[in-house]
């Protein structure tokens, strides 16, 4: 099965072979039970590549019998709807998936490829004084989404892009699959900054800065935000090491 946006009709033939072709084109650039490429469409467009894994059984079968919708198309479907409310995310292609005896095996999503140079991975050691404004920016950025009623699951650094211009910061997410459409609250929105790396000054004035842009109490935001921050760290911190200074 394929589902093709209409603009990249013309590379259907391609995109029919690509599961076949996958493992021998592009660049791999993630690679652990998914694995990312990026490759050179015939047409010259540098696409992104995500190979879902083959679920475990019982999501198989949720994700087979349309209980739920599988990953790879919620990726698809998602950035449409993303788009529609002016929220930067790389342009979807097309899904493939591959079944086998009626149940989901491995499947893609092809997306433009960001030309956002930035993630917030660069945050996670970085000294007061660089990164002031872009916190700010990135509070502003957060409280939009949720104004316009969207919530992105795993808000974390290696799924939010930024460039930065002579008009300010620009920002997209991606690996959007697990969104969630409806009203944000104070809680709700300020919990999401949790899994942010970076020192602690820097997840603050995120934290003021997105509820300055939303009209809440600055101080709660920020007792919510470090609170559900903690709370993640100190879980995560007990099965994984920790790639930056842990400021609790």
């Amino acid at each position: 099965m394929i589902k093709i946006n209409k603009k990249y009709e013309h590379l259907r033939q391609w995109l029919e072979q690509l599961p076949e072709q996958f493992g021998s084109i592009g660049e791999v650039i993630y690679d652990k039970r998914n694995q990312l490429r990026v490759i050179t469409a015939p047409d010259g467009t540098l696409v992104n590549v995500k190979r879902y894994c083959v679920p475990h059984l019982i999501n198989r079968i949720v994700y087979s019998t349309g209980i739920r919708q599988p990953k790879g198309l919620r990726a698809f479907t998602y950035p449409t709807r993303l788009l529609q409310r002016g929220i930067d995310t790389p342009e979807p292609i097309a899904y493939i998936e591959r079944r086998r005896c009626g149940l989901l095996g491995l499947s893609y999503f092809v997306s433009v490829q960001s030309t956002m140079g930035h993630t917030l991975y660069e945050v996670g050691n970085a000294p007061a004084g660089s990164y002031e404004q872009l916190a700010e920016a990135l509070g502003q950025f957060t409280a939009m989404m949720h104004d316009r009623e969207v919530l992105h699951l795993d808000y974390s650094p290696g799924n939010i892009l930024w460039d930065k211009d002579e008009q300010g910061y620009h920002f997209a997410v991606v690996d959007i699959n697990r969104m969630r459409f409806s009203p944000v609250g104070i809680e709700g929105g300020c919990a999401t900054l949790c899994r942010l790396w970076g020192p602690k000054r820097f997840i603050e004035l995120t934290a003021r800065s997105y509820a300055t842009a939303r009209g809440f109490d600055p101080d709660q935001a920020v007792r919510i935000t470090m609170q559900a921050r903690n709370a993640f760290w100190t879980r995560y911190s007990r099965r994984h090491p920790i790639e930056f200074p842990l400021e609790l």
